[in-house]
């Protein structure tokens, strides 16, 4: 499968490889953050990131008690009216992404910081493309 990038407040980013073992058990599975990233002025999720999302809809669906908060950003460009509105889409759009994919709407909690929680700092293309993205966050229940 597919990897995707989490957040290690800690360090640098690590990869987790989502998928099961011979048991059923998760190997890497949803843990932390997950970043979700977009394209400029888009909340469509791109093709590269459908694996990642259908194990965390799997791994939610079989966790019913667990519970995500999906945390929409945008780079710098616009105004924080459009930045908040784009960051609402983004979040939602990785919200139908996971009910579709198994996970119930009381699991999934969508919000939007805009442009107001950049990952990076700067104002090159760099730095906007590592702002316009969806986190996962998971929640401690």
């Amino acid at each position: 499968m597919a990897s995707g990038t989490v957040i290690n407040r800690e360090g640098p980013p690590v990869a987790i490889e989502p998928g099961r073992s011979a048991s059923g058990d998760w190997i890497g599975g949803p843990q932390g953050t997950l970043v979700i990233y977009f394209d400029y002025d888009r909340s469509s999720i791109r093709e590269e990131y459908s694996q990642i999302l259908q194990a965390h809809g799997a791994w939610l669906a079989a966790n019913q008690g667990q519970t995500v908060r999906l945390e929409g950003h945008a780079d710098e460009r616009g105004t924080p009216e459009y930045n908040l509105a784009l960051g609402s889409r983004r979040a939602n759009a990785v919200t139908q992404a996971l009910t579709a994919l198994g996970a119930a709407g009381a699991q999934l909690n969508a919000v939007s910081f805009g442009e107001e929680r950049p990952a990076a700092e700067g104002a090159d293309e760099m730095a906007w493309s590592q702002n316009r993205r969806v986190e996962l966050v998971y929640e401690t229940n």
